[in-house]
């Protein structure tokens, strides 16, 4: 009996004890508890009969939180990511030692009593009417069960974690009423294999599957008894008996554990005896959680793929919603990554740019006609070290991207080009195409106010003796600046965003693009994913297809998700489409990008080089396959690429033939390897006459493409794409900024490469 008070009668927590105690003897407590003690011990007011009452009688039981997979197009994995790490596997999977030892320590009447221990319950009433307060708790696995199933619920609420742990009696009423309920409908067996896959064992592992995985790099079927003890003595304080920080102690529960099972004749005394003489033996796997585990240089892909889950409203109406989905995890995710696009992507980038140059590169693949990416790598890898990042240089800033992209240069005359010919501008149309020029004004936009050239914002060419006239073969393939200044000019700004905007052609920030002459010299910020895929509407004859990551997608029971597909829609006739790859033919074949041209099939695209030589690129593609190569300064502090050594080669200037070109050609060659090589549906464009040839047609615009030089000894020659990104003083405040390179647009410092540290 506990002690009196020197009035003679027990104190109030003891008179509630002792009522409890009597009225669980009693039964009621399957009715209902009643504790007129309750204010004494602090319980809320769940606490009394009516509240017990009003408690819900079905606990919602959550499904677990487990770890996804992705995987690229053939199978492979890719990746292995969770909120928590946690593979569900009915008791058949689990070892018997295992069951027996969790049961031994945590509950042994467990399979005597109902959902609670009436025995347990008396003593842990009585101990904390003595120490005023609940330091006992007396918890059946089943009690233990129910308030892990809050936890998690929780999941990584601090406050509601807290709620679903505290020490409380008011606690402890709502769980057994819960308890009751998941007794009657589950059985011993399955809230025992609940249970073991709900508990959390330490190090990241959660459930008895990844904790034999990470402990013992074994399956949960596997385990011995010295492991099983060893788990189960975890449980009770996960910290303090972590194997791996303290195999002493972890030992001495282990034992404990043994001794319990021996005691409750689990196991004879000599097993227990024999395990506990084996010193702790574990073969522990680090967790891998994440995108920075992806294997085939696929971090930023893996990235891009989760980003693309959150950002699709097929996933959930919110983002919260979508959040929420893949957190709980539990799915199998096949993506569209080709694995031998993949590496050769790898290769072509680790053979010509160093993780610890002053520049980055980024090289995206897709598919044309399906907008499956591919491919998608870049030097600086995913990761929080140095010289690696958590910015995909590939994509958008809402995806992941750098918070403006990229300046394109010269790559974006081609969708001047392509607006030209859809609206019947003939290839073989001839501007003056002086070396200099202010820019022609007015010019028409989409609204009633066309641009005016109030600064008297001038262009160039890349040197002098670059004079038209030109034909638009000649002047896409020598890429003349002014030819495609005076094109803009003529057809209005309106038919060029409206193409864009039909292939997608977005600024990496998400803003408009701007309706200002000097967006035909790549003057806006746009990710490679993004030039990637609107090239390959040539490659598909005038057909855009929006990009797609996710092939599809499984739950945790086999069930397949509605996966979202491309959505194609006509950008252009295929006889633009046809007429834009005949002049990109010339690029490669007999222009700037002569030194990315492929040599076992054709292949067509466009170089580009900023202002300062900040950013080069290389947008290319044949009929089955589109990407592009950027290289610049991926973080806030510009660098100009001249008398630079990248890749252990030294360049007196990179342009985008010089480097991306040839990195662009690597990463296409193998990727396609082995692969059908189909032609292009081009049309027959006649020379134009061209001054460099006397008046006659020019068959060789640029036979002296610039390569780079050795260390030591800076190559020659002029960068092969003209003047692509303007000059300074096409500057729209005329003061020859080139973080302010468009008329009337304030641009922030930093634009052409982000804000973010590489």
């Amino acid at each position: 009996m506990g002690k009196k008070r020197s009035g003679g009668g027990l104190t109030g927590p003891q008179q509630a004890a002792k009522f409890l105690g009597v009225s669980v003897l009693a039964g009621v407590v399957l009715a209902g508890i009643a504790i007129p003690g309750a204010g004494a011990l602090g319980l809320a007011a769940k606490g009394t009969v009516e509240g017990f009452d009003e408690i819900p009688a079905n606990l919602k039981t959550p499904p677990l939180s487990q770890r996804t997979t992705i995987l690229d197009s053939e199978g492979g994995l890719i990746a292995t990511v969770y909120s928590r790490d946690r593979q569900v596997v009915p008791l058949t999977a689990i070892s018997p030692y295992m069951q027996k030892a969790i049961v031994a320590i945590e509950d042994s009447r467990f399979y005597e009593h109902g959902a609670v221990d009436l025995k347990g319950i008396l003593r842990a009433v009585n101990r904390n009417a003595q120490e005023g307060g609940a330091a006992q708790g007396a918890s059946t696995l089943t009690q233990q069960y129910v308030k892990n199933v809050f936890v998690e619920e929780a999941g990584d609420d601090e406050t509601k974690v807290r709620e679903a742990q505290e020490k409380s009696l008011g606690r402890k009423i709502r769980e057994l009423k819960y308890s009751i309920q998941v007794e009657e409908e589950l059985g011993k067996k399955k809230i025992l294999e609940n249970y073991l896959n709900i508990t959390y064992f330490g190090q990241q592992a959660y459930g008895i599957e990844s904790a034999a995985q990470r402990y013992f790099s074994k399956p949960a079927k596997d385990l011995t008894l010295d492991e099983s003890a060893l788990l189960a003595g975890v449980v009770q304080s996960p910290s303090r008996f972590d194997p791996v920080n303290d195999a002493q102690e972890a030992m001495k529960r282990r034992n404990v554990v043994l001794q319990r099972m021996a005691d409750i004749k689990d196991v004879s005394q000599a097993e227990a005896d024999e395990a506990k003489a084996k010193p702790v033996q574990l073969k522990v796997v680090k967790p891998k959680n994440g995108c920075i585990t992806a294997v085939k240089g696929a971090g930023f892909f893996c990235d891009y793929v989760r980003n693309s889950f959150l950002d699709d409203a097929a996933f959930g109406k919110t983002r919260e919603e979508r959040a929420k989905v893949w957190n709980q995890g539990g799915l199998t995710v096949r993506t569209t990554l080709d694995p031998q696009s993949q590496e050769s992507v790898n290769e072509s980038i680790k053979d010509h740019v160093d993780q610890d140059d002053k520049v980055a590169t980024a090289v995206t693949l897709v598919q044309p006609g399906t907008g499956r990416v591919l491919a998608m790598g870049q030097s600086k890898p995913y990761g929080f070290g140095k010289n690696e990042t958590q910015i995909n240089f590939s994509v958008d800033k809402k995806m992941g991207g750098s918070n403006f992209g990229f300046p394109t240069g010269s790559t974006f005359k081609a969708f001047v080009a392509a607006s030209a010919i859809e609206r019947g501008l003939p290839p073989t149309k001839m501007y003056n195409a002086p070396y200099d020029m202010d820019y022609p004004s007015p010019v028409q936009t989409c609204g009633d106010k066309p641009w005016v050239n109030t600064a008297k914002d001038r262009v160039e060419n890349e040197t002098e003796s670059e004079v038209g006239p030109y034909g638009m073969k000649e002047a896409m393939a020598k890429s003349v600046n002014t030819y495609f200044v005076e094109m803009i000019s003529e057809i209005g700004l309106c038919p060029v965003t409206e193409m864009t905007s039909k292939l997608g052609v977005i600024p990496a920030n998400g803003t408009k693009l701007p309706e200002v002459p000097a967006i035909a010299l790549g003057t806006e910020g746009m990710s490679p994913l993004t030039m990637a895929n609107a090239y390959a509407t040539f490659a598909n004859r005038g057909t855009y297809c929006t990009p797609v990551a996710i092939e599809s997608i499984t739950d945790s029971h086999g069930k397949a998700l509605t996966v979202p597909k491309s959505k194609c829609d006509r950008a252009m006739s295929e006889r633009t489409a046809d007429t834009v790859n005949t002049l990109l033919l010339g690029v490669v074949d007999s222009g700037t990008g002569q030194q990315a041209g492929l040599t076992d099939r054709q292949s067509a695209g466009k170089t580009g080089t900023t202002d300062s030589r900040y950013n080069a690129w290389f947008v290319g593609y044949t009929p089955n396959m589109s990407g592009a190569t950027w290289v610049g300064s991926g973080g806030t502090k510009q660098v100009s690429m001249e008398n630079i050594t990248i890749g252990g080669h030294y360049y007196d200037k990179v342009f985008g033939g010089g480097l991306p070109g040839p990195i662009w050609k690597q990463a296409v060659s193998g990727a396609l390897s082995g692969r059908e090589a189909p032609g292009f549906s081009t049309v027959n464009i006649p020379d134009t006459p061209s001054p460099a040839a006397g008046g006659k047609p020019n068959p060789n615009p640029n036979p002296n493409p610039n390569k780079p030089g050795k260390p030591g000894k800076p190559g020659n020659g002029k960068p092969g794409d003209g003047r692509p990104g303007g000059q300074q003083t096409a500057a729209g405040t005329g003061g020859g900024s080139p973080t302010d390179p468009i008329g009337g647009i304030d641009i922030p410092p930093g634009i052409i490469g982000g804000t973010e540290n590489p």
